[in-house]
């Protein structure tokens, strides 16, 4: 899809620039110069995609419309599914998980969106798409869903209320479920189009400072690392591979943005694919920062129980990943 790129790119690098094909310092600038235009121009599109589906289900829409119908079990399909196209950060995780919690959406399916949300965004599409292509990046977003909507199930069964902190018990116990209609706002696609376009320009200018580091990253070990050196600690036929990866990924922080470029090297280095998405995963769906944040609304125990149930299923989606991939 972007060889036209990779031609224009070659040429810039090793003719423009006198750079060596093949050299160290040549394969890692030409990587970084490839990998920086065309994350971008995915990003770019994507973002705006997105940004469209999103300017019709704002969040306090899609908790009305989570919390007005009986869905009888698809309600943690559609969590996972607006998670996936809601804009959503760590710094949100509280004020999210309150809002949905006193609209009177369950507990498991609010935390089904919480999952979600940082797993599946506009970013990580793009930038798989842009290194994995299109079959690795449905396979992707299809497996972060259910992954959301399982772990989201299992949390919800295992009726974890009584371990919210006191803080959040509080405020339940006066809480006014919102009964308001929100009015659809009354504007033509074009009327959104500013709003959508200045959404979605934020959202680049956010991630890519990381974008440019975790490419640059990606660069020097694209140039300077050989092919095979990961392969010999990290291998399909290790059955530790998947659960190690996930396990170091947790108290790593990261996003998307940052993070894939890396996993991109470690791939073409011999590490499994769905070791290395497992590690993103990880890294990506479980920061230290939101760990921190939703303590205000978790206690230890049940925030402990919410990282094991996710890791859990990180992990067998990892060796998932490797059994198809």
């Amino acid at each position: 899809m972007f060889d036209w790129l990779q031609h224009i790119v070659d040429w810039l690098i090793y003719s423009v620039f006198g750079l060596t094909h093949g050299s160290k310092i040549g394969d890692a600038v030409n990587f970084f110069v490839f990998d920086t235009i065309k994350i971008f121009i995915l990003l770019g599109f994507i973002t705006i995609l997105m940004g469209i589906i999103n300017s019709y289900f704002p969040i306090d829409k899609v908790r009305n419309f989570l919390t007005k119908r009986k869905w009888y079990g698809l309600d943690y399909f559609l969590a996972s599914f607006f998670g996936t196209i809601t804009p959503f950060c760590s710094c949100s995780s509280v004020p999210l998980f309150i809002g949905f919690v006193k609209g009177g959406i369950p507990l498991g399916v609010t935390l089904a969106f919480l999952i979600s949300s940082p797993l599946v965004d506009a970013v990580s599409v793009a930038m798989f798409l842009g290194m994995f292509g299109w079959k690795v990046t449905i396979v992707y977003v299809v497996s972060g869903i259910v992954l959301s909507m399982i772990s989201g199930y299992i949390l919800g069964k295992l009726k974890l209320e009584h371990l919210l902190t006191d803080w959040v018990k509080k405020i339940l116990e006066n809480k006014q479920i919102a009964n308001e209609n929100y009015e659809e706002e009354k504007q033509t696609f074009m009327q959104r189009l500013p709003d959508i376009g200045k959404e979605a320009l934020g959202i680049v200018k956010g991630v890519s400072i990381y974008i440019l580091i975790g490419i640059a990253i990606g660069g020097l070990m694209h140039g300077f690392i050989p092919t095979g050196f990961f392969e010999q600690y990290i291998t399909k036929e290790n059955p530790f591979a998947v659960p190690i990866a996930t396990l170091v990924g947790v108290p790593m922080y990261s996003n998307a943005a940052g993070v894939l470029p890396i996993m991109q090297v470690l791939v073409q280095k011999g590490i499994p694919i769905g070791t290395a998405i497992a590690f993103m995963m990880a890294v990506v769906g479980l920061s230290i920062p939101e760990g921190l944040l939703l303590k205000k609304v978790m206690s230890t125990k049940m925030l402990l129980i919410f990282y094991g149930v996710v890791t859990g299923c990180i992990i067998i989606s990892g060796y998932l990943f490797n059994l198809i991939l």
